[in-house]
């Protein structure tokens, strides 16, 4: 079992920055897994944001975050990251760190770990 956990979220004037965390609480390695990031917005469906293979850093990233959004890990710590930046007020949300062995989709329904959710409020 796979245990996520997301920091960082908050709240951030448009044009501003906000950078996210997840870890895995339970102590396993994201080694062999894809780590991603969904979001959120009310009454919307969960849309995928960004991804990265573990092991070969390989990333992919939606159209509306393309050149705003950076994903990255740190394998000595464990954790993944989104660096935010040019916020929208339409990138406010609910994020969701989610993994997945080996391989993912860009379809929610395709993850089976996700963490709680974090916050991000941007405003205008």
């Amino acid at each position: 079992q796979v245990q996520l956990v997301e920091s960082g979220g908050g709240l951030a004037q448009a044009g501003g920055s906000l950078r996210l965390s997840c870890a895995a609480a339970s102590g396993v390695s994201f080694s062999n897994y894809v780590v991603g990031w969904f979001r959120q917005a009310p009454g919307k469906e969960r849309k995928f944001v960004t991804a990265i293979n573990w092991n070969t850093g390989s990333t992919n990233y939606a159209d509306s975050v393309k050149g705003r959004f950076a994903i990255s890990r740190d394998n000595a710590k464990n954790t993944m990251y989104l660096q935010m930046n040019s916020l929208k007020p339409e990138d406010a949300a609910v994020y969701y760190c989610a993994a997945n062995l080996q391989y993912a989709t860009t379809l929610a329904s395709s993850w089976n770990y996700w963490g709680r959710g974090i916050q991000v409020t941007v405003s205008s």
